[in-house]
This record gives structure tokens, C-alpha cells and sequence, in this order.
């Protein structure tokens, strides 16, 4: 619970905190989201003595104004940065793209589905369970070279298909 003091002072100073706060923030709205952050900080906060509240709020407003600015200032270096890029996570594929992507997936799942036994196990505990090598030929029963030699064709269709369907 707050200060019963610092509670009153924001009551008879909540006029001049906003005023200082879009001042900063040079926008009512965002004033008025910074000034109903200082009253959850003030309530929410430790039982504190406070000898000149007044003061003591116009700092904490100050302080959040810069906290805003210098976050509004990181915002907007980020997404300019995003945007030269054009290398940003919120990019979206177009529907053409993603649609090729399905179809790119599932050739290689017929591919995949097509490969002799040994080959497709093989090629799934490799790429998909990421077990050496040597761990596959002992699961397998088969030499360290055979195990090779399985992944070589698996990737040689693989790649084939690719080459067929324009992917690269």
C-alpha cells in the first residue's frame, strides 16, 4: 500500500503531472498511458516516507518520460533497421511462395517415402533424430561407409527432385 501522502499529492497534482508528461512525451495519449503508469508504481510500491511528495512525483514522471522516450527511440531505430533490412521475423511469404513451400515439401515427402527401407531410416536418423553416423551403421547393423553411401543417394534424389520442380 502507498503512502497515504504521496496518494493525496498525486490527487492535487495529477494536472501538472500531465502537463509535464506531454510536455516530455509530446502526446496527450501518451501522457495520460505514462500518468496511469505512475499511479500503479505509486500504489503498488513500498510504504514509503516521503518528506516533499510533490517533488518526489514530479521526478518519478520525469524519470518515466525518459524511460518512454529512450524506449520510443530503441523502437524506432529497430524497426527502420527491419525495414532496411527487409530481412524482419513479421515477414510474411506470399501466398504463391508458401504455396510452392507445400508443394516443395511434399515432393520431398514422396521422395522420402519412395527411398528403399534402409535408405529412408537411415536418412530420418541422420536428419531428423541427429544420430552420428556411427550409431546408425551399429542400429542398422551395417559398416560406418555403407551408412555413407545410403545418405549419398538419399541426398542425390533429394537434390534430383529439386532440380525437377526449379527449387534450389
Amino acid at each position: 500500500m502507498a503512502e497515504p501522502t504521496l496518494v493525496s499529492a498525486y490527487g492535487e497534482q495529477r494536472a501538472m503531472l500531465l502537463r509535464l508528461l506531454t510536455a516530455r512525451l509530446g502526446s496527450a495519449a501518451d501522457a495520460e498511458d505514462a500518468l496511469q503508469d505512475l499511479w500503479f508504481r505509486i500504489v503498488s510500491g513500498p510504504v514509503t516516507r516521503v518528506d516533499n511528495p510533490a517533488a518526489y512525483l514530479m521526478r518519478m514522471a520525469g524519470n518515466l518520460a525518459t524511460d518512454r522516450r529512450i524506449a520510443a527511440r530503441r523502437r524506432a531505430l529497430l524497426e527502420t533497421h527491419w525495414a532496411e533490412s527487409g530481412d524482419s521475423a513479421l515477414d510474411l511469404p506470399s501466398p504463391e511462395r508458401a504455396a510452392l513451400a507445400r508443394d516443395a515439401l511434399y515432393r520431398a515427402d514422396m521422395v522420402i517415402a519412395a527411398m528403399p527401407e534402409r535408405m529412408r531410416t537411415a536418412y530420418r536418423l541422420f536428419r531428423m533424430d541427429h544420430l552420428p553416423q556411427r550409431e546408425i551403421a551399429d542400429r542398422l547393423g551395417i559398416s560406418l561407409s555403407a551408412v555413407e553411401k545410403l545418405l549419398q543417394r538419399a541426398y542425390r534424389r533429394l537434390h534430383a527432385m529439386a532440380d525437377e520442380g526449379g527449387d534450389d
